[in-house]
């Protein structure tokens, strides 16, 4: 039974669609505020679904999509709008990110078609395991050592790395490698409800500290996995601090943290002091568009895992599909080609894979890429590199840059390189 969630204000249309949910076989569950929202996404089954009005107490459907983007949730948003006209309906699938419209005086008309659209079968949805995925890049064989290596000790550690690169599974790990695997392992989010709280007058204490505090006392001897430390506010921080360095728990920290928590410490935004007590060791996960080497064994596993998951027979994937594979930018790492390769699965008729079966996502964040023009000295080499790549094809060549096509056909210019396609 797929699950629902519908994000509204308004108590009686949650309640109308609801009803009309159930009575379709969906399991709805109706919530009127953003943080409830985030609390249920993250909560969600594989194959689920998200109903969010334009509007709604504490935020709004492009909201919900961006927070869902940033921590690599891709559940379909359908937007419930007011009467739009077509030209806003556009901006609103198109910009805003959402998969489809229902216009509100329509609800019984068009949500259980619209929602049936996306609703995906569990068993037709690939899950990232909680183990690492075999890679054949050296890249990822020295992660490997370097995980044996740090597990050994009781060191805190960071591991860094965009969305998607697998900085969970390298976590754990850690964890299985390490002497604390028989006492208890708890995993947190820094942005999510777990560490929210308000201030107890009758303890004169914090519930942020109470929560945090709780956490350790239930994981002594054993390790707390901290997702996403660098969405960690000021108070999280300086209670995590507080108790690391004056009550020294009998606990391993290892946190997981987008690139971006190097510039937060710079910026004084992140504790400089609370950094180096959780970073005392590091991995840095590259992002895939780094190790291309790597893009065919993924592929390959997840395909082998639908297959297995379904019963049906392994599908491959051809030259021309795989080349289109190793020049895309990647900028949603492994989590993304995982989708990629499930629907082109999905909407494949044959056996094999064609380049034409490949979809990517057109609304993807701008990623910094490795060979992003920034240096003059070196940018010609960087943009003879990415033609190379793509087969002197402009476009992809300047998304592997990560700069506008605009701006590679002058520098091409400019220094005098063949054009090409």
């Amino acid at each position: 039974m797929n699950k629902v969630i519908i994000v509204d204000a308004s108590e009686s249309d949650r309640r109308l669609m609801s009803g009309l949910l159930t009575r379709a076989g969906y399991e709805p569950i109706a919530v009127d505020k953003m943080e409830a929202a985030k609390d249920e996404v993250a909560k969600l089954p594989p194959g689920a679904v998200v109903v969010a009005a334009m509007k709604f107490t504490g935020g709004t459907a492009q909201e919900l999509i961006n927070w869902q983007k940033h921590e690599g949730y891709k559940f379909p948003v359908v937007a419930v709008v007011d009467n739009l006209n077509p030209l806003e309906i556009a901006d609103v699938m198109k910009d805003g990110g959402a998969v489809n419209i229902i216009q509100r005086p329509a609800i019984d008309k068009q949500l259980v078609e619209t929602v049936g659209k996306y609703a995906r079968p569990e068993n037709s949805v690939l899950v990232l395991a909680d183990g690492l995925i075999p890679r054949k890049s050296k890249t990822f064989s020295d992660i490997l050592e370097t995980v044996k290596t740090i597990a050994a000790t009781n060191a805190n550690v960071i591991v860094f790395g965009e969305s998607g690169t697998g900085k969970e599974q390298v976590a754990r790990q850690i964890f299985q490698n390490s002497s604390r695997t028989e006492s208890p392992c708890i995993i947190l989010d820094a942005g999510s409800a777990a560490l929210v709280g308000k201030h107890d007058p009758k303890s004169g204490q914090s519930e942020i500290y109470n929560r945090i505090k709780g956490y350790f006392a239930k994981c002594a001897g054993g390790t707390i996995i901290v997702k996403n430390i660098h969405l960690l506010n000021f108070d999280k921080q300086s209670v995590l601090l507080h108790i690391l360095e004056t009550e020294h728990p009998d606990v391993r920290v290892i946190g997981t943290a987008d690139p971006d928590l190097l510039g937060m410490v710079t910026a004084k935004t992140f504790r400089p002091n609370l950094y180096y007590m959780l970073r005392q060791s590091e991995i840095v996960i590259p992002p895939l568009r780094d190790t291309p080497e790597d893009i065919e064994p993924l592929a390959g596993y997840f395909l082998a895992e639908h297959a297995q998951k379904t019963g049906e027979e392994q599908k491959k994937i051809n030259l021309s599909a795989m080349k289109a594979l190793k020049v895309h930018p990647w900028p949603g790492n492994v989590r993304e080609l995982k989708d990629v390769i499930l629907f082109a699965v999905l909407h494949t008729d044959g056996d094999t894979i064609m380049k034409e079966d490949i979809s990517f996502f057109q609304s993807e964040p701008e990623v910094p890429v490795k060979l992003a023009l920034r240096n003059e000295t070196v940018e010609k080499q960087q943009i003879m590199t990415a033609l190379e790549k793509t087969d002197n094809n402009i476009t992809q060549a300047a998304r592997l840059l990560g700069v506008s096509r605009t701006t590679l056909t002058y520098k091409l210019r400019y220094y005098g390189l063949r054009k090409g396609n």
